[in-house]
């Protein structure tokens, strides 16, 4: 019988197809002890099927490319963290060997208890890490028993189930799998993110979809709106017809936008970079017609590997990109290792008490000089090739720019007596995403040659609201009145002193928010190139005078709700 749900649309997109639900994770094993003498072999069973998700997980991570690379390659490399971690293994150990536990069961044990450790923890950071450790388990126990712990999807079915990490999305979309809708889950969450780049339905948040939708059932889900209908009737058939006319339209007219300009209907250029971090994403912005690239993400170098880059492969890495923007100019924002950014190399802390408060960004670069000056010196070299900026992540303070200033200054020096040809002035920008930093840019604008604005960090700090957990969900929101004052006030800071400013978090690849930036004073975004037609079509549907006579109603909006309101009266809301 025809019955709806709802929830939050996350990823946009329509999708009609066959439920298969996937019931929460739960390790269900039967208490069972092992003789003295079987011992060491149930431990070297234990141990060979530990070994062999290693190898899995390391083969997953060797055939990621481009976004997924990093979107995804985050969460595997946190979770081979976690199977080498002491407190796990030697826990297991001590299980078989004491308790004489079945390793089964032992795998059961460990498992509730590190759970409970992390579920007590105040820092909502590590309670939510406890889904991490669900699927690292999860899958030893699957391989003790020879299973695929992968989610095995079909062409045409619509996954529904309690939450999906990012590293299942990217498998589900290649195997066919049409949407997924998870009872939890936020829409700013990485999953969340990763979705709308791979372009794959996502509704969030709805709870009732595990208790109301069986196996087999056919589903009608709105990727928008959030709406889930069970067992659509004819009426409901047509509209899905009818929104899949609208978006095959749709993206027809957004193929012509490739080579327009984004300019408003008063004739302002609005600057769209793009964010990259592989060949694939600057082949895919120079088509687009992008300014630029607004950010390229170094971490990829770092992170999929057990040493660290010498500074010859870090240079021609950048020196690529260069080259691939012919003449556009490419920002290049230095590591920004750290918080749940997981490191094989052994460069970040592992063992930190609240890694989203430690040292990471610009923190751990000036912690760890050897590395950062090395990440430099290939930086500069690349300029030589290119117009090329420093973008520096993390900054808190003036005191960071100077040093980081300094050492730019020194290394350029020694790069030209070394006969290294590079370019006369490489600007040198900070990311405004811990709030000391944007109430303090005054302090050093004059410092730096340009400002990139990470409203993810950003939001997360001043609303001290985890994007990842799930309870927080309704209050991690970029539209909440402190972060659009403070927005104002950082724009406003860096235009007075005629200094570049953009937004290079996810707010700019939202075209929804498009009028709101713009009348907050935003000229420059710098957003996945998935995203950049849609964001200049908002451009070019605005009368930036208007929108600027209309930012003090905004900027006196008292919470999310009269946001939101003022978003539905500007053209790109209709």
């Amino acid at each position: 019988m025809r019955h709806a749900l709802a929830g939050h649309g996350a990823s946009r997109g329509n999708a009609l197809g066959r439920a298969r639900v996937r019931l929460p994770h739960a390790l269900e094993v039967a208490e069972e002890h092992v003789a003295a003498e079987a011992v060491e072999a149930e431990l070297r069973r234990l141990h060979t099927a530990i070994d062999a998700v290693r190898v899995e997980m390391r083969n997953m991570r060797e055939r990621l490319h481009g976004a997924l690379a990093h979107e995804v390659g985050e969460f595997l490399d946190l979770h081979s963290l976690l199977l080498d971690d002491p407190e796990l293994l030697q826990g297991l150990d001590d299980l078989v060997r004491k308790g004489r536990y079945g390793a089964d069961y032992a795998l059961r044990l460990q498992r509730d208890r590190l759970a409970a450790v992390f579920e007590g923890m105040d820092d909502p950071y590590f309670r939510s890490r406890v889904e991490d450790i669900d699927h690292v388990v999860g899958r030893v126990h699957a391989m003790l028993h020879k299973r695929d712990a992968d989610l095995q999807g079909v062409a045409g079915e619509i996954l529904v189930t309690d939450a999906i990490a990012p590293a299942e999305l990217s498998q589900l979309q290649a195997q066919g799998v049409m949407a997924v809708v998870t009872a939890g889950g936020s829409a700013l969450s990485h999953s969340a993110i990763l979705a709308r780049s791979l372009h794959l339905p996502l509704v969030v948040g709805a709870p009732l979809a595990l208790q109301q939708v069986n196996d087999g059932d056919v589903l009608l889900v709105d990727g928008s709106s959030g709406q889930i209908i069970v067992e659509p009737n004819a009426a409901d058939l047509r509209d899905y017809r009818a929104r899949l006319r609208d978006e095959k339209r749709e993206r027809k007219q957004l193929h012509r936008l490739r080579r327009e300009p984004s300019r408003t209907l008063d004739g302002v250029d609005i600057r769209l970079w793009a964010n990259a971090e592989s060949r694939e994403d600057v082949t895919g912005a120079h088509a687009l017609g992008a300014a630029g690239v607004g950010l390229y993400r170094t971490e990829f170098l770092f992170l999929q590997r057990s040493e660290l880059p010498d500074e010859e492969e870090q240079f021609r890495a950048y020196r690529d990109v260069v080259l691939g923007m012919t003449g556009r100019a490419v920002t290049i924002r230095t590591m920004d290792i750290g918080a749940d950014k997981a490191d094989r190399t052994g460069l970040a802390l592992s063992d930190e008490p609240n890694p989203a408060l430690g040292l990471r960004g610009v923190r751990l670069s000036l912690a760890r000089a050897d590395v950062f000056e090395t990440q430099l010196r290939a930086i500069l070299r690349a300029s030589g090739y290119g117009p090329l900026r420093v973008l520096v992540p993390m900054i808190s303070g003036r005191e960071e720019v100077l040093a980081v200033a300094s050492l730019l200054r020194r290394i350029a020096r020694d790069l030209r007596s070394e006969g290294h040809e590079i370019a006369e002035h490489v600007p040198f920008g900070a990311m405004i995403e811990v709030p000391a930093a944007a109430l303090a840019l005054p302090c050093f604008i004059a410092d730096v040659d340009f400002i990139s604005i990470g409203t993810n960090d950003l939001t997360q700090y001043l609303l001290a609201a985890d994007r990842g957990n799930d309870a927080l969900g309704e209050l991690y929101s970029p539209l909440h009145p402190a972060m659009l004052r403070l927005l104002h006030q950082v724009i406003r800071t860096a235009r007075s002193r005629a200094k570049p400013v953009a937004v290079c978090g996810e707010m700019a690849g939202d075209a929804m928010l498009t009028p709101l930036l713009l009348a907050l004073g935003l000229e420059e975004f710098s957003l996945h190139p998935a995203t950049m037609l849609e964001v200049r079509r908002a451009v070019r549907a605005q009368r930036l005078d208007a929108l600027r006579a209309s930012a003090p109603a905004l900027l006196r909006c008292r919470d999310r709700d009269a946001i939101e309101r003022w978003l539905q009266r500007t053209p790109a809301a209709a």
